[in-house]
């Protein structure tokens, strides 16, 4: 079932799947909103780099993922780590330095990591987490635990020497990883043709005998199917897949960013085409009542409002904390 195919009537656990869709990505979006609004008022140590816009992304391959599987993602990496099943409070109290955050408010905005849900940790520096995918995906393998690892990464990154490694490793050893590339048009501040000698970033996928398919990254239904596709090939041994989802970023590249080098009238048109607004439509077309599509957006509204207010009462780390987690060698 996506977007495009439609059914003539959704059963109640249908219904309540499509409305659960709904709902996460509206608590990323919720998320993110608070995010941006309390580092304009100095609750974010350094910066934060907002995915507003690319829920669909984060929540459609999320899902097509089952308890055991894991994933890597960048420091773009809130929505994907919250549709992972990362706590909303303790991702906020890790965003605002917290004690009780998920990383003890030491890894802040770009570092959020939550082992218990198989989120392995967004990454601040541009395609380094590909080798390490492949290393959760070797890991499952050797192991035996049938486990799958998604990875997401920008388009920024298929340029960078870790992608072409990785991938080209992890189709020779047939690893169990999908490569979820989030091309969302821009690499920080650079069109992606000015980078970039080709389109279809997919197509680079052949030059390492694996799958690639370019997908709308703006319709949930259509990311989880592409991906559970993906997720099916690797489980079953047959290796990697790319799968580059078209998407868009509503803010800047970070909360410094004004995005001023955006053409005129690029981002109404994406605005028209927001991932929510997408797939509120869905719903109302295959019969959802607008009341009910409401009631999923003042649920997220409601988790996130709340999660916000236990986060921001926690205390910061003691300054002792320094000298914990920190790896010696003897």
């Amino acid at each position: 079932m996506n977007e495009r195919t439609r059914p003539a009537k959704l059963s109640a656990e249908e219904r309540a799947e499509q409305l659960e869709l709904l709902r996460a990505m509206h608590e990323i979006r919720f998320f993110e909103h608070e995010c941006g609004r309390l580092f304009a008022r100095g609750e974010v140590r350094g910066t934060t780099h907002l995915c507003e816009g690319q829920e669909a992304v984060s929540v459609g391959a999320c899902r097509a993922l089952r308890e055991g599987d894991s994933m890597t993602c960048t420091y773009r990496g809130h929505g994907a780590t919250l549709a992972m099943g990362a706590p909303l409070d303790e991702s906020f109290g890790e965003v605002f330095g917290r004690a009780p955050g998920l990383c003890g408010g030491k890894g802040g905005s770009m570092h959020l990591t939550d082992l218990r849900v198989g989120a392995l940790g967004s990454h601040a520096i541009v395609g380094a987490h590909l080798p390490i995918a492949n290393g959760a995906a070797f890991e499952a393998r050797y192991r035996g635990t049938g486990a799958v690892h998604a990875c997401f990464f920008g388009d920024g990154s298929t340029n960078i020497g870790a992608f072409h490694e990785s991938l080209n490793l992890a189709s020779i050893w047939k690893l169990p990883v999908v490569f979820v590339c989030e091309n969302n048009l821009y690499g920080e501040y650079s069109p992606l043709a000015t980078t970039t000698p080709i389109e279809r970033l997919a197509d680079r996928a052949a030059a390492y005998g694996m799958p690639g398919e370019r997908i709308d990254g703006n319709r949930v239904l259509e990311v989880r199917e592409a991906v559970a596709a993906a997720v099916e090939r690797a489980r079953a041994g047959e290796g990697p897949t790319l799968i580059e989802a078209m998407t868009y970023r509503q803010k800047g590249h970070s909360r410094t960013d004004p995005a001023k080098y955006r053409p005129e009238g690029e981002l109404e048109e994406w605005l028209a085409r927001d991932p929510i607004l997408l797939h509120g439509k869905w719903l109302a077309e295959a019969g959802v009542e607008q009341a009910e599509i409401d009631a999923a957006e003042a649920a997220a509204r409601e988790a996130v409002g709340e999660a916000l207010e236990r986060a921001l009462a926690w205390p910061e780390p003691e300054p002792a904390a320094l000298l914990e987690d920190v790896w010696v060698a003897s």
